[in-house]
C-alpha cells in the first residue's frame, strides 16, 4: 500500500503542476470509503491554491467560489491499499477502477484505486470537519524537527508490544509503514520484536537517524513500487531494489552474510537479520 514515501512523491509530482488551476468538473464513479461530503457541482470554479501532506493523506487547498465570501475549505484524498493519483492532460475515458476525476485547467486529476479503499472527502478546513476528525490521531511527522529520540523513548514507554508494531500503528510516528519499518529497524540494528518499553534513549536516537534516512531515501528515488503504485507522471518507484532486509528473505545479510530471516507481527511480514539486529 501506497506509504508516507509514496504520498509525498505523489504530492511533488503534483504540486507545482496544479497549483492555480481552476476546477472545471467533478466526477464521482463508484462509492469509495468515505462519500465526497458535499455537492460535486459546488467545487467547480474554485482553485487550487496548494497540496500539503499530513501522513498518507493529501490535502488539496481550494479558494473560495467566485462571489462567495467565507468558502475556502478543500479536498482530502486517501490512496488507500492500491490506489495511485494521475494528472493527464489526454485522458481515456474512465476505466473500472477510475473512481474519481477533477477536471482542471491544468489537466484531469484522476483517482485510480481496483481495492476501492481510497477516498475523496469535502472538509471546510483540514484542522476542522471531515479532515480535521481523520487526520485528529496522527502522531507526529518523520520528516519534521517534532520527531525527537525524546519523544520516540517517552511514547514508547510502557508499551509492551514489538517496536516494529510500535512505529506501525501510526499514534507515535505517522507513515512509517511496513517497508521502511523493516529497513529502519535495520539500519538502527534494533530487533523488530524487542518490546517497546525496552528501546532505550541511546537506541531511540538511532532509530529516529534511521527512520529519517530511510525515508528521504525513498522519497529521493521515487518509493517503492511492489505491485502498482506510480506517481502523477505514471512513473514507478526504485527503493524496493535497495531493499537491505525487506523481500529478502533466506537471502545473504549485506552487513555480516548472515541468513535474513522473515516472521509475521501483527498479520505483516516482517524481515530481519538475527545476528546484525540485537534485542
Amino acid at each position: 500500500m501506497p506509504e508516507l514515501p509514496e504520498v509525498e512523491v505523489t504530492r511533488l509530482s503534483l504540486v507545482d503542476r496544479l497549483r492555480g488551476a481552476e476546477i472545471a468538473g467533478v466526477r464521482v464513479g463508484k462509492p469509495l470509503r468515505w462519500p465526497l461530503g458535499c455537492a460535486p457541482s459546488t467545487l467547480v470554479g474554485r482553485r487550487l491554491l496548494d497540496v500539503n501532506r499530513r501522513g498518507k493523506y493529501l490535502w488539496f487547498a481550494l479558494g473560495a467560489r467566485p462571489g462567495v465570501a467565507a468558502d475556502d475549505g478543500g479536498l482530502l484524498l486517501h490512496l488507500g491499499m492500491s490506489g495511485s493519483l494521475n494528472l493527464s492532460t489526454h485522458a481515456e475515458p474512465p476505466g473500472p477502477w477510475d473512481h474519481f476525476d477533477l477536471a482542471t485547467s491544468h489537466g484531469l486529476l484522476r483517482l485510480t484505486d481496483p481495492r476501492r479503499f481510497g477516498a475523496a472527502v469535502w472538509s471546510s478546513s483540514r484542522d476542522e470537519g471531515a479532515a480535521g476528525k481523520l487526520l485528529a490521531g496522527l502522531g507526529v511527522e518523520p520528516l519534521e524537527a517534532g520527531f525527537t529520540a525524546a519523544l520516540l523513548h517517552a511514547r514508547l514507554r510502557g508499551r509492551r508490544v514489538a517496536v516494529k508494531q510500535a512505529l506501525l500503528a501510526g499514534d507515535i510516528v505517522v507513515g512509517v509503514g511496513n517497508i521502511y519499518a523493516s529497513e529502519a529497524l535495520f539500519l538502527a540494528g534494533i530487533d523488530p520484536r524487542t518490546p517497546g518499553h525496552r528501546i532505550s534513549l541511546a537506541r531511540c536516537e538511532r532509530l529516529v537517524d534511521a527512520v529519517r534516512a530511510v525515508l528521504a531515501r525513498a522519497v529521493a528515488v521515487g518509493g517503492s513500487t511492489l505491485r502498482d503504485f506510480r506517481d502523477a507522471h505514471g512513473l514507478g518507484g526504485a527503493f524496493q531494489n535497495e531493499a537491505r532486509v525487506y523481500g529478502r528473505e533466506g537471502e545473504p545479510c549485506t552487513t555480516c552474510g548472515g541468513t535474513v530471516r522473515r516472521i509475521v507481527q501483527g498479520q505483516r511480514s516482517t524481515y530481519f537479520c538475527p545476528h546484525c539486529q540485537r534485542r
